[in-house]
This record gives structure tokens, sequence and C-alpha cells, in this order.
């Protein structure tokens, strides 16, 4: 063999060392780079399931005081046996759920929130739809209001506009006459 040829050969071993060392770099940034991504989605997820069991207490409150609100209405139906009775089921029913939300952890709702989703799809895509087309009602009406009220909030910027100047034009014709 030839020097030319030694040399040629020590290239590629060199290249071809260089390039599995290269692998082995990108592999283990990529190895630290998923560790740290599950770190973040881990911490990620406990900060947020923290975040809702706090507030869920809140809400579990909110509920039962609603109900609390219902129930003393109530006395105003006191010839109504029929109507209070309506209500004051009405009130217990948010009182069980006012329990049922303090009890039960977010995973707990997640799970069935899953499960209803799995049982029923149909019911739970129609649902979506009729939210968003609610939805997409609501800011479509807020945004004519705002264009509304806008219209009205400049022409009446203009006429006073007009009548400033058209009250400067006269002080003018008095002074120069």
């Amino acid at each position: 063999m030839g020097v030319g040829q030694q040399n040629t050969n020590r290239q590629q071993d060199n290249g071809t060392e260089d390039w599995d060392a290269l692998k082995g770099d990108v592999g283990d940034i990529a190895g630290a780079a998923v560790e740290r991504s599950r770190y973040f989605i881990d911490s990620a997820r406990e900060q947020a399931t923290d975040y809702v069991d706090r507030r869920k207490d809140d809400i579990a409150q909110s509920v039962a005081d609603f109900a609390t609100t219902l129930r003393e209405s109530t006395h105003s139906f006191d010839e109504r046996p029929n109507i209070r009775a309506v209500v004051d089921t009405a009130a217990e029913g948010l009182e069980q759920l006012a329990d049922s939300i303090r009890e039960r952890t977010f995973a707990d709702f997640f799970n069935e929130f899953e499960g209803v989703v799995r049982r029923r799809p149909a019911t739970v895509a129609a649902v979506s739809v009729a939210v968003g087309f609610l939805a997409a009602r609501f800011i479509k009406s807020t945004a004519e209001d705002l264009r509304y009220d806008g219209m009205n909030a400049r022409s009446a910027q203009g006429g006073q506009g007009r009548a400033r100047q058209q009250g400067q034009q006269r002080s003018r014709a008095k002074a120069s006459a």
C-alpha cells in the first residue's frame, strides 16, 4: 500500500470516529432534553393539579352558598308548597354537588369526564358545537355593540366639533364687524 492510500484510510477512519462521536454527543443532548422536558411537564402538571385542588374548595363553597340562598328564598313560597318542594329539592342537589366537589380530586373529575366522552362521543360533539355556536353569537353581538357604541361616540364628538367650529366662526364674524 502506498503512502497516499494510508493517509486516505486514516482520514476516513478519523471521519468515521468524528461522526460516531458527534452522534453520541447529539444522543446525549437529546436524552438530557427529554429528561428535562419530562421534569418540566411533571412539574407543570403538579402545579396545575394543586391550583385546581385549591380552587375546587372555593367553587364548592360558592355552590353551597347558592344552595343556602336558594333555600332561604323559599320562605316567600309558604302558600305554594309545590314550588317550595321543587326549590328545596334543587337546593339539596346543589348541596350534594358541593360535597362531591370537596371530596373528589382533580384526577377523579378528569377521569369521569373522560369516561363520559368515551361513552357518549356524539353527545359531547353536539354539546361542543352548541357551545361553539353560542360563543360565536356572543362574540359577534359584543363586537356589533362595541362597533355601534364607537360610531355613536364618533358622531357625538363630530357634532360637538362642528358646533365649536360654527361658534368660533360666529365669534370671528362679530369681532371683524
